[in-house]
C-alpha cells in the first residue's frame, strides 16, 4: 500500500501539513498506538454527483485539487485508520472511527464517507468484492469484522469501488516490495492482497487492482 503513488498527494512532505487537522493519533498512557487520517473535499459538484469508482485514489485527487483551487470542501473521507499489533483489542479501531465522525462533525461536515478494505477479504482474493458483501455469519450479519464494524455504528454501504488504489510498479520493484519472484505472466496472489496481482512477465510490470467498499456515516 505504501507505494501507490497517488498517496504522495496526501501524505508526501510537502502536503501532509495542509491536512493535519484531519490527522489523529492514538495514545496509551504516552506512547503513540495507533493514527486516523482523512481528507475534506468538496462533493455534489459538476463531475462529483456521486462517489468515485476511483475510491481512495479519487478522493485524495479531488482533496488535493480543491485546495489547489482554493475550493471550500463540503465533507470528508477517511483515508486510513491503523493500529499497532499489540494494540488491536476490542473497541479500539471503533473508537478511531467515533473519533474521525468527530472531526467532521467539528467541521460542519453532515456526513463521514470512508473507501473501505475490509479486514478478511485477503483470506478469499479470488472472490469478486460484490459477492464477498453476500457471505453472511449465521446470524445474517457480514462476514467481514471491519464492515460489521462500520455498519453497527450506523454506516451503510453505498457502493463497489472497483479500482480503489491502483500500484504499478517493475517486477524488480515488486520483488523488493514483497519479497517475491515473479516468473510467469498472468493473475499470481500475494499476502496481505485482496486480488490477484496482474502480471506482465515479457512487458516486465505487474498492476495492482484492489477494490474498496464506499461507506457513509451520518456524523
Amino acid at each position: 500500500m505504501r507505494h501507490d503513488r497517488t498517496a504522495m498527494l496526501y501524505y508526501g512532505e510537502a502536503a501532509l501539513d495542509h491536512y493535519a487537522d484531519c490527522a489523529l493519533a492514538a495514545l496509551d498512557g504516552n506512547e503513540v498506538v495507533g493514527r486516523a487520517f482523512a481528507v475534506p473535499f468538496a462533493f455534489g459538484l459538476d463531475g462529483r454527483t456521486e462517489l468515485p469508482d476511483g475510491g481512495w485514489d479519487e478522493v485524495i485527487r479531488w482533496g488535493h485539487e480543491d485546495r489547489m483551487l482554493g475550493r471550500q470542501p463540503t465533507t470528508m473521507s477517511a483515508l486510513e485508520i491503523a493500529l499497532l499489533p499489540t494494540a488491536r483489542v476490542p473497541g479500539r479501531s471503533r473508537a478511531m472511527l467515533d473519533a474521525l465522525k468527530g472531526c467532521a462533525r467539528a467541521k460542519g461536515f453532515a456526513e463521514l464517507y470512508a473507501p473501505v478494505r475490509p479486514n478478511q477479504k485477503h483470506l478469499a482474493p479470488r472472490i469478486p468484492m460484490r459477492a464477498y458483501l453476500d457471505v453472511r455469519r449465521a446470524d445474517g450479519q457480514l462476514s467481514d469484522s471491519w464492515l460489521r464494524t462500520h455498519l453497527g455504528i450506523g454506516g451503510e454501504i453505498v457502493k463497489i469501488a472497483p479500482c480503489s488504489m491502483t500500484i504499478v510498479g517493475t517486477l524488480a520493484e515488486w520483488s523488493r516490495w514483497t519479497g517475491a519472484a515473479f516468473d510467469r505472466s498472468g493473475e499470481i496472489e500475494i499476502p496481505g492482497a485482496l486480488v490477484p496481482l496482474l502480471v506482465a512477465h515479457d512487458n516486465d510490470f505487474a498492476v495492482y487492482v484492489e477494490p474498496n467498499v464506499w461507506i457513509r456515516h451520518p456524523v
